[in-house]
C-alpha cells in the first residue's frame, strides 16, 4: 500500500449521490435511508425550486409529464410527479444529522435550503454544503448561507488562473471548499489547498478502488452512486 496523507477532516465525510428514484412507483428516499444505515455520511444531489418555491431534490432542471417534459420552475409543487422528492421529506425522514451538498442552479433556492435545513435542527445547517460552479456567485452567497458551507464545484480545467490563485482567492471569499473531479485530484492537489485551509471534496466515483485512492491523498469527501462501495472505502479508514 502506498503513502497516506491526512484530510483536514477526519473522518472524511462520504456522499450517497442521489440521482433520482429508479423506478416512479417506488419510495425515492429509500436510497438514501439505506445509506445512511450503512454509514454513509449523507447525500450529494441538486436541488430545485417549483414554481410556488418548493424545494425538491431532482437532476436536472425539467421533469417529464405523460410525453413531455416541463421545466420544474413552471409547475406548482402539487404538480411534480410523487416520485420526485421534497427537501423537507429528505429531513423528516433522514433527520438532521446527515451532511446535505446541494447543488443549486437558481439564486433563490439558498434562502429556501437555508431555512429548511434551520428549521429542521439539529446539525444540519452547520452540515448544508451550498454547491456551485460559479465561486464568484458562491461569494454572494455567503451572507444568506449563514453557518452552511460554500462549495467550487468545478473542474480542474477551468482553473484558467490556477489552482494556487484559486484556493487564495475561496479563501479570501469565504468559499469552504473545492469540489473536482475524481480524476483530477492527487496528493500535492490536496496539500495545496489545505494549506489554505480550503477542503478538497472529490465528484462522484464509481469504483471502490477510485474511493481509496482518492481517501488515501487525504481528500475530506468523496461521493458516489454506490453505497456499498462507499461504505466499504470509509471501514477502510478504521
Amino acid at each position: 500500500m502506498g503513502p497516506r496523507y491526512p484530510s483536514l477532516l477526519r473522518p472524511p465525510l462520504a456522499f450517497l449521490y442521489y440521482g433520482g428514484a429508479d423506478h416512479p412507483d417506488e419510495d425515492p428516499l429509500v436510497p438514501v435511508l439505506r445509506a445512511l444505515a450503512q454509514g454513509v455520511s449523507g447525500v450529494a444531489c441538486d436541488v430545485q425550486l417549483t414554481a410556488d418555491g418548493e424545494a425538491v431534490l431532482h437532476p436536472g432542471t425539467s421533469v417529464r409529464l405523460g410525453v413531455r417534459r416541463r421545466p420544474l420552475r413552471t409547475l406548482p409543487s402539487a404538480q411534480v410527479p410523487a416520485h420526485v422528492p421534497r427537501l423537507a421529506e429528505l429531513y423528516q425522514r433522514c433527520g438532521a444529522d446527515l451532511h446535505l451538498a446541494a447543488h443549486l442552479s437558481d439564486d433563490e433556492a439558498v434562502a429556501v435550503v437555508v431555512s429548511l435545513a434551520a428549521a429542521a435542527g439539529g446539525h444540519a445547517l452547520e452540515r448544508l454544503w451550498l454547491c456551485s460552479p460559479d465561486w464568484r456567485r458562491l461569494a454572494s452567497w455567503r451572507a444568506a448561507a449563514g453557518d452552511a458551507r460554500l462549495v467550487d464545484a468545478t473542474r480542474l480545467r477551468h482553473v484558467d488562473e490556477g489552482p494556487e490563485r484559486r484556493a487564495a482567492a475561496l479563501a479570501g471569499a469565504g468559499v469552504d471548499a473545492v469540489q473536482l473531479h475524481e480524476s483530477d485530484w492527487n496528493a500535492g492537489l490536496c496539500a495545496l489547498f489545505h494549506r489554505f485551509e480550503r477542503l478538497a471534496l472529490a465528484g462522484a466515483a464509481p469504483h471502490q478502488r477510485q474511493l481509496d485512492a482518492l481517501l488515501a491523498m487525504g481528500v475530506d469527501g468523496v461521493s458516489s452512486e454506490h453505497a456499498d462501495r462507499l461504505a466499504g472505502a470509509m471501514a477502510g479508514q478504521g
